[in-house]
This record gives C-alpha cells, structure tokens and sequence, in this order.
C-alpha cells in the first residue's frame, strides 16, 4: 500500500518530456514536490505485465531531446535499470506519474546493471543513489564491472560535504546509510534472479573497453535483451534469438561515413553499424528490434530506419525516450 506526504501543495504541471516534440506538452497532469514511500507492491502492481521503459535513448552527444542511456524493466512493483546515463532519474521520475509506475519513484528503485562504466551510461548514478537519500527505506543495489566499488566511493566523496551538514543538523534523518550502494562485481552468467525473473550478464565487445556487458532478462511473459555498447557481436546475436524484445545500439552508416578515417575505424570497433544490425537481427529474429544509442552524425535520424530496413523486414522502432514496450 503506498503512502504519499505532501512536501508541497499539489498542483497541476505540464511537464515537457525528452522524446516529446519540444513544445508540446504531455497530455498528463502531475503533483509536485511529493514524497512517497510505501510498504511494497500493491496486488496490482504485482498482476500487471512486464513493461519495457526507455529512461534514455541518447549518446555522450548532448541531446535535446534525449537523456543519457537507460532502460527500466518492471517486473512485479519492482523497477530493474539498465544503465543510469545523466537525466535517467528525472524521466523515471515523469513515468512514475505518467503511466502510473510507482517502483519508478527515484527513491524506490532497488537495482541498477551497469553494461560498463562509460559516463553516458553511469552519470546518473549518483543522482539515483543520493537524491533524497535520507528518506530511501533501502539501499541502492548495483550490479557492474570490476571498477564499481571505485564509482561508488566516488560518489561517496561528492556527497561527504551534504552528508557532514545533515547529519550534524537538525534535520531529522529516517535513514542516515541509505545514501550507501551496494555493489556486485559480476562476471557473464546469470547475476540476479527474483521470483521468475533473471538477468544473465553475457560478454559484448565494446573497443577497448573490457569488460562491458549486455543483459538478457526473462520474466514469465517476456524476454529481453539490452545491447549496452558494442561493435557487431555473435554471443549477443545467440542470446537474441527469438527473443520478444531486442534493444540494440545502432551508428548510422552515411553518417559514419562524414566523419574521420580515426573515428570510424573507432566506432567499427565500438558500435554497430545500421547495415551490420540488420544482418544481426535478420538472423536473430525478435518480435521487435528497437534502435537506441543512436550515433547519427548530421543525417536524419529517420536515415537510420531505412537502412536498417535495406536488410531486415522486421518491425523496427527507433525509440524516444519515455516509450513504452
């Protein structure tokens, strides 16, 4: 059951959202300055389906319409984030109340997987883990490579001069570690398993980043893999087979093609191409390939559709952020 403080009077906003049309306004109203907490996942939280949130779709590209990547799967009143790049929390915040979410609450997500520890995929971490840190009835879980406990004194030290005036103040404070992360340095195989969902971790091949992940998550309804980062990958194409949901990264080919014989020889090594994503999920097959991370270097971005479409008939989506699948 959830119980909601009011911090301020409730009024109603329109909120413009990354992934909306700049201007346009959502159709929803949403309170302001609340603060929720609650026992657990109401009974139906728990009977809904597996939904798909695209937190971020964007790329260490300043983007205005596009927070850093991030991906929530919700799963049974709980939110799973897959990466956590910069504006990640305040788009989980908006579909909190826009399609009435409530794991997405900042303050009530319990678990991050990093795919690795590139900033446009972690900027957002600390705004995650310490954002009304003092009222989280629990402490962050994050799951990564082997340099996460580095990241997460990291953030510690940002946050020691707040924590040094709170904590000696008069503030009352509900939970005074509830700013601490707790971290699982992982390895590929299966990393998380709750009730009927899994995460497996598998190796992808992102340059010279080593080692960086993709995951595979299967519920009782649905099955999904995150791409994270990576250059054209046969261990991410055997996980995809068949699956519901692919969520692949993509760099468009003609607008790789506008930039330096460096930086092209680097983006083949790091990301995949429209063309080699075709090829990938041609064989692979999922229900539904949706693009994100999308490098378009000046072209449309509807470009990137067409040539993914050159080889691979399948439904393709092009995601915004705050889609839902």
């Amino acid at each position: 059951m959830s119980r909601i403080f009011l911090g301020l009077m409730l009024m109603s906003v329109s909120i413009s959202a990354c992934g909306q049309q700049l201007g346009e306004p959502l159709a929803d109203s949403f309170p302001s300055a609340i603060v929720e907490l609650r026992d657990g996942p109401t009974v139906e939280e728990l009977s809904r389906a597996t939904q798909v949130v695209m937190l971020g779709t964007g790329t260490p590209i300043p983007d205005a319409r596009r927070a850093g990547s991030s991906i929530a799967v919700i799963h049974k009143g709980e939110a799973y984030l897959f990466d956590v790049g910069s504006g990640a929390v305040q788009n989980a915040a908006t579909a909190r109340y826009k399609y009435d979410i409530p794991s997405l609450y900042p303050t009530q997500i319990c678990c991050v997987f990093l795919t690795h520890l590139h900033n446009d995929h972690t900027q957002d971490l600390s705004e995650l883990a310490t954002t009304m840190w003092w009222r989280r009835q629990r402490q962050l879980r994050v799951w990564g490579p082997a340099e996460l406990a580095d990241l997460a004194r990291g953030i510690n030290q940002l946050l020691a001069p707040d924590l040094a005036i709170r904590l000696s103040g008069d503030q009352p404070i509900q939970q005074p570690d509830g700013y601490r992360i707790e971290t699982t340095v992982i390895d590929p195989g299966v990393v998380f398993e709750k009730d009927d969902l899994t995460v497996e971790a598998f190796s992808v091949s992102h340059g010279a980043v080593t080692p960086a992940f993709g995951f595979r998550i299967i519920t009782d309804d649905k099955t999904i893999v995150i791409s994270g980062d990576t250059a054209y990958s046969e261990t991410l194409l055997e996980k995809a087979r068949g699956v519901d949901v692919l969520i692949h990264e993509v760099i468009s080919d003609s607008g790789l093609s506008r930039n330096s014989a460096g930086f092209q020889a680097y983006h083949r090594g790091s990301h995949t191409p429209a063309s080699a994503l075709a090829r990938l999920a041609a064989e692979a097959r999922p229900k539904t390939l949706v693009l994100y991370h999308g490098l378009f270097y000046g072209v449309p971005e509807s470009v990137v559709i067409d040539e993914v479409a050159a080889g691979y008939t399948g439904h393709t989506v092009l995601a915004n952020d705050l889609d839902v699948f």
